[in-house]
C-alpha cells in the first residue's frame, strides 16, 4: 500500500500461508479487507492503529461483500452448514449488527440499494429468486418471474432508490417498485427494432481523407497514424432495423444470452441494458415514459459501458482504440489518440464527470472531457 500524499510511506501487509484471493478497501479508506485462499476468512487489516479483525465462512461468490453508500454498514455473505447466510457489521467498529439466514439454495450476490435501507439477495442462475432484506433483517419481499429455466443474470438499483431492475436470462429486464416491490414493467430486447419513435444510430466506417499534397515520404508520424487508423462515425438508421443476433451454444457452459450489463444513469432518467444474445448493441430506455429510446448499433462486441456521475451522459467501449459517448443531444466516436494498438476493454469515470480511465490488458490512459464555458 503506498501514499499519495507520502511517498516515502508505504505498508505491506502479508497473509502468510492462508494465501489471497482478494481485497478491497473499506469506504473510510482505513481499513484494508482481504478475502484470503479457499474464503476461509476475510482480515480486516486497520492501517491507522495496525489492529486486525476476522470475519468467518465468507461465501465464494460473484459479489459477497456489499457496503452501504454512505459508508456506514457492509453485509458479507457466508455459507456454514449448508446454508446461506448474511451478515451486516458496523464499519466504524467492525462490530455483528446482524445475522441472518437467506431463502436461498446457492446464494449468488447481494447489493445494498443506494439510500441503505434495503438489500438485495439473489439466488444461483439456476433459481429465479431475488429477496429484500431491510437493515435489521426482516424479509420485506420476494420475486419471481418464472420457474424450471434459467434465472437471474444481473441486477442494478436506481440512484434513487425507487426502481430495482432484474436483468435474466430470457432477455427481459423487469423493473420493481419500492413501495410494493411487484413489477411495474418489463423491457424486451427482440432482434428487430420496429417502433418508429425508437431512434437507432449505427456505427459506420469512413476512410480517411488525406491531400496528395501533403504526403511525404516517409510520412510524419501524425499523418501515417491518421493514414492507417480507420475512423468511425454514427449514422441513424430507418427503422424497422434488424440488428445482428448470436445464437447460443447449447452445449456449453456460461451461454452468452440473456441481459448481461444493467446501469440506471445519475438522474433516474436513463437505464442502459445490453443482452449478451445481441451482442453489439445497446438499448437506452426512458425510465419517465418506461419506453425504448435509443439504440446504439456498435460494429464489434460491446465490452463495457458507464454513465457520466454528473449527467446523463453514458461511455462505451468495444475492444478497439476508440471511445463512444450518447447524451440525449446525440452520439459521437472518439479515436484515442495514442500510438500502437490500444484495445480499450473497461473504462471508469472520475466522480466529477471531467474525465475517465481507460484500460486495455497492459496500459490505461486518461482521457480528459473539456467542459463547454456557460
Amino acid at each position: 500500500v503506498w501514499s499519495l500524499e507520502q511517498p516515502d510511506w508505504h505498508c505491506k501487509i502479508d497473509e502468510g500461508s492462508a494465501g489471497l484471493v482478494a481485497s478491497c478497501w473499506s469506504p473510510d479508506g482505513r481499513h484494508i479487507l482481504n478475502t484470503t485462499e479457499f474464503h476461509l476468512r476475510i482480515t480486516v487489516w486497520s492501517l491507522c492503529t495496525k489492529s486486525v479483525s476476522y470475519i468467518k465462512y465468507p461465501k465464494a461468490c460473484q459479489q459477497g461483500i456489499a457496503f452501504t453508500k454512505d459508508g456506514r454498514y457492509m453485509a458479507v455473505a457466508e455459507r456454514r452448514d449448508c446454508k446461506d447466510f448474511v451478515s451486516i457489521f458496523v464499519c466504524s467498529d467492525w462490530q455483528l449488527l446482524r445475522h441472518f439466514d437467506t431463502e436461498t439454495q446457492d446464494l449468488f450476490g447481494i447489493e445494498w440499494a443506494p439510500n441503505g435501507c434495503v438489500l438485495a439477495v439473489w439466488d444461483t442462475c439456476l433459481e429465479y429468486k431475488i429477496l429484500l432484506y431491510s437493515l435489521d433483517g426482516r424479509l420485506l419481499s420476494t420475486y419471481r418471474a418464472y420457474e424450471w429455466s434459467l434465472g437471474i443474470k444481473s441486477i442494478a438499483w436506481s440512484p434513487s432508490s425507487q426502481f430495482l431492475a432484474i436483468g435474466s436470462y430470457d432477455e427481459k429486464v423487469r423493473i420493481l417498485n419500492h413501495v410494493t416491490w411487484k413489477k411495474i414493467t418489463e423491457f424486451e430486447h427482440p432482434a428487430t427494432v420496429a417502433n418508429a419513435k425508437t431512434i437507432v444510430y449505427k456505427e459506420v466506417e469512413k476512410c480517411p481523407s488525406v491531400e496528395t499534397e501533403r504526403l511525404s515520404f516517409p510520412p510524419t508520424r501524425a499523418l501515417a497514424s491518421s493514414l492507417f487508423s480507420t475512423q468511425s462515425k454514427y449514422d441513424i438508421s430507418q427503422v424497422p432495423v434488424s440488428l445482428q443476433y448470436s445464437k447460443p451454444v447449447a452445449d456449453r457452459a456460461n451461454p452468452k444470452m440473456g441481459i448481461g450489463m444493467l446501469a440506471f444513469s445519475s438522474d433516474n432518467c436513463f437505464l442502459a441494458t445490453k443482452n449478451d444474445n445481441i451482442p453489439n448493441a445497446v438499448w437506452i430506455w426512458d425510465i419517465q415514459k418506461l419506453k425504448l429510446f435509443v439504440v446504439l448499433e456498435q460494429l464489434c462486441a460491446i465490452q463495457s459501458f458507464q454513465w457520466d456521475p454528473r449527467q446523463p451522459r453514458l461511455a462505451v467501449c468495444t475492444g478497439n482504440s476508440k471511445v463512444y459517448l450518447w447524451s440525449p443531444a446525440g452520439c459521437v466516436s472518439v479515436q484515442v489518440p495514442l500510438e500502437g494498438d490500444f484495445q480499450i476493454v473497461s473504462l471508469s469515470w472520475h466522480s466529477s464527470g471531467d474525465s475517465m480511465v481507460l484500460l486495455s490488458k497492459d496500459n490505461f490512459c486518461v482521457c480528459y472531457l473539456e467542459r463547454e464555458e456557460v
